[in-house]
C-alpha cells in the first residue's frame, strides 16, 4: 500500500492519492492557518473506521442473503483535551440501515466488524473506548 500526500496550495491544503489514483483532500485548521479545504487528518481516521466497518457489514449480511437497501453512519469521536498529541479517547459509531433485514443477523454483521474484521477498529482502540449501536428502518 503507498499513498503519495502532495501539498496544493495554502500553508496546508493537500492531496492524497493512492496507486490507483483516487485522491481526498486534507487541509488544516483555520486555527492554524488552514482553509477548510479537505478533511483534518483526524477526520480522516474516523472516515476510514466508518468506511471500513461499512465494507464489512455489507459484505456480511451480503453473504447472509439480507439485502442492504442503504447505511448511514454517524462517529463522534472525542480527543484527549490539552494535550498533544490529542488522541482519540472515545468514539461512538451509530449504523442505520434500510432494508427488510434481520435484527439478529444484523447484530452479528455489527459486531464481527467492530470486534474482529475492521483493522481500523483493531488499530484505533489501542488508544480509544470504541462503543457502537444500530438502527435498522424497513
Amino acid at each position: 500500500m503507498k499513498i503519495e500526500i502532495q501539498r496544493t496550495d495554502g500553508l496546508y491544503h493537500m492531496k492524497a492519492r493512492n496507486e490507483t489514483g483516487n485522491t481526498v483532500e486534507m487541509d488544516g485548521a483555520p486555527a492554524i492557518g488552514g482553509t477548510n479545504q479537505g478533511f483534518r487528518p483526524m477526520q480522516m481516521l474516523l472516515a476510514a473506521l466508518g468506511g471500513c466497518s461499512t465494507i464489512d457489514i455489507i459484505n456480511i449480511l451480503n453473504k447472509q442473503k439480507q439485502n442492504v437497501e442503504d447505511i448511514r453512519i454517524t462517529i463522534d469521536g472525542e480527543r484527549e483535551p490539552n494535550v498533544e498529541p490529542s488522541l482519540f479517547q472515545d468514539i461512538h459509531v451509530h449504523f442505520a440501515l434500510k432494508g427488510d433485514l434481520s435484527e439478529e443477523k444484523v447484530k452479528r454483521a455489527v459486531d464481527l466488524s467492530m470486534g474482529k474484521y475492521c483493522s481500523v477498529a483493531k488499530t484505533l482502540e489501542k488508544s480509544a473506548k470504541i462503543t457502537y449501536d444500530f438502527s435498522i428502518e424497513k
